[in-house]
C-alpha cells in the first residue's frame, strides 16, 4: 500500500490530505482511493467545502486556458499553498467576468430554447413542495434512472453534487416541448434545492445561457442532442460553477462557454 492509500485511512485534516483532495479534483486517484475519499467527504463538511473551493478554482483556470495542456497546475503539487499565489486570485476574477459574459449575455445568436423556460417553471412549481417534491426517491435511484432513461429513450446519468453540499433526493417525469423530460432534485443541509432538467433537444448547435425570474436562475446548455438546465436560488456564481461541473460530468464541454 502506497503513502497515498495509507493517508486515506486518516481524517481529512490540512497537510498531506490536501494533496488527496487536490488529486480527487484532478482525477488522479485510483477507484479505491476515490471511494475512500468520497466516503470521508460525506462525513466531513469542512473537507467537502475545500473540495468545492478547489473545483471552483480549477473551473476558473479552465475558463482562462481552454486547452487542457495550457492550464497551469496550481493544486497543491507545489510547496507554495495555492491560496497564496497571486495569479490564482487573478484567474478567479477574470474567469468570473468571462463566465458572467458567457452565461449572461452571449448565446451565439440563439434564442432561449423552450426547454429552458420549462425547466425554470418546473423548478418554481416543485422545489418548494414539502410533501411530494419528487415521484421516486433517491433510495430507488437505480430504478429512477432506468425508468426515466426508457421514457426519454436515452441513457441518463445522475451527476453527484456532493462536493457542493447537495444530495440527490429523487426525481420525476415531466412533459417536455416535444416529448418527455426528466427532473432530478438535490437538497443541501439548509434545505436549499437545485434541480437538473433533462430532455431531448434536436438542435445540435452550441446553446447556452441563463433564464432569470423571481429570485431564481436557470442555467441551460445543450450537448449531443440533449438539453440540460440547472435551476436554483441564491448565489449566482456558485450556481454557475455547479452548472459547469455538471456539464463536464455529463460529457459536455463547458470550457466553450467562455470561448
Amino acid at each position: 500500500m502506497n503513502d497515498r492509500q495509507d493517508s486515506t485511512c486518516d481524517s481529512l485534516e490540512p497537510g498531506d490530505d490536501q494533496r488527496l483532495l487536490s488529486a480527487l479534483v484532478d482525477g488522479e486517484l485510483s477507484a479505491p482511493e476515490r471511494a475512500v475519499v468520497e466516503a470521508q467527504l460525506a462525513a466531513d463538511p469542512e473537507a467537502a467545502r475545500r473540495v468545492a473551493h478547489y473545483r471552483a478554482q480549477k473551473t476558473a483556470l479552465q475558463a482562462l486556458f481552454p486547452k487542457p495542456a495550457a492550464v497551469p497546475s496550481l493544486f497543491l503539487q507545489r510547496r507554495t499553498p495555492w491560496w497564496r499565489l497571486g495569479v490564482s486570485a487573478l484567474a478567479c476574477l477574470l474567469a468570473g467576468v468571462a463566465l458572467g459574459l458567457g452565461l449572461g449575455t452571449l448565446s451565439l445568436g440563439v434564442d432561449k430554447p423552450a426547454f429552458a423556460q420549462r425547466a425554470d417553471m418546473a423548478y418554481a412549481v416543485y422545489a418548494p413542495e414539502f410533501s411530494h417534491p419528487v415521484e421516486v426517491g433517491a433510495d430507488e435511484q437505480a430504478q429512477l434512472v432506468s425508468w426515466l432513461s426508457r421514457r426519454l429513450n436515452r441513457p441518463l446519468a445522475v451527476p453527484s453534487l456532493q462536493e457542493y453540499g447537495y444530495t440527490l433526493i429523487g426525481g420525476r417525469l415531466l412533459p417536455g416541448e416535444a416529448g418527455p423530460a426528466a427532473q432530478f432534485m438535490y437538497q443541501n443541509k439548509m434545505g436549499d434545492r437545485v434541480t437538473l432538467y433533462v430532455t431531448v433537444f434536436a438542435k445540435h448547435e452550441l446553446t447556452f445561457g441563463t433564464v432569470q425570474g423571481d429570485g431564481r436562475r436557470t442555467i441551460y446548455w445543450a450537448s449531443r442532442g440533449m438539453g440540460y438546465a440547472l435551476s436554483g436560488r441564491g448565489n449566482e456564481a456558485s450556481l454557475r460553477m455547479i452548472a459547469v461541473d455538471t456539464c463536464n460530468a455529463l460529457g459536455g464541454h463547458a470550457d466553450s462557454w467562455s470561448g
